[in-house]
C-alpha cells in the first residue's frame, strides 16, 4: 500500500509560483504513475498533472504550460512546479498514485479524478488577486 505526504501549499498573489512536493512511501511507490489533482469549493475534483515512472507526462489544459510535472524515483518523490498562479488556481491540491495501471490504459484526467488508487492529505493552495 502506497502512503503519500504532501508539503508546499501556501497562499501566493496572482502571477506568483509554488512548488508542491508529494512524497511516497510503498512497495510500489517508485513504479506507480503519479498525479495531481486539485479541488475548489463546491466543485468536482479535477486532473492537473500525471507523470509515469519514466518521465513522460500529461496536463490539463487550464495549466498547460504554466505548471510542470516532475519526479525524483530514487527519492520517491513527485513535484508540481506551479508558475503564473491564477485566483482560479485556489483549490485543495491533491497527489495521488494509480498503482492500477488505468492511465497506462489511456484513461484521462476526468476518469482518474475518480479512480487513483491512494490520496494524499491534501495541500491548501490559495491565490489572490
Amino acid at each position: 500500500q502506497v502512503q503519500l505526504v504532501e508539503s508546499g501549499g501556501d497562499s501566493v498573489q496572482s502571477g506568483g509560483t509554488l512548488r508542491l512536493t508529494c512524497v511516497a512511501s510503498g512497495s510500489s511507490s517508485t513504479t506507480s504513475s503519479m498525479g495531481w489533482f486539485r479541488q475548489a469549493p463546491g466543485k468536482e475534483r479535477e486532473g492537473v498533472a500525471m507523470i509515469d515512472s519514466d518521465g513522460s507526462t500529461s496536463y490539463g489544459y487550464s495549466v498547460k504550460g504554466r505548471f510542470t510535472v516532475s519526479r525524483d524515483n530514487g527519492k520517491n518523490t513527485v513535484y508540481l512546479q506551479m508558475n503564473d498562479l491564477k485566483p482560479d488556481g485556489t483549490a485543495m491540491y491533491y497527489c495521488a498514485a494509480d498503482d492500477s495501471g488505468n492511465w497506462r490504459k489511456g484513461w484521462g484526467l476526468l476518469l482518474l479524478a475518480r479512480a487513483m488508487t491512494t490520496w494524499g492529505q491534501g495541500n491548501q493552495v490559495t491565490v489572490s488577486s
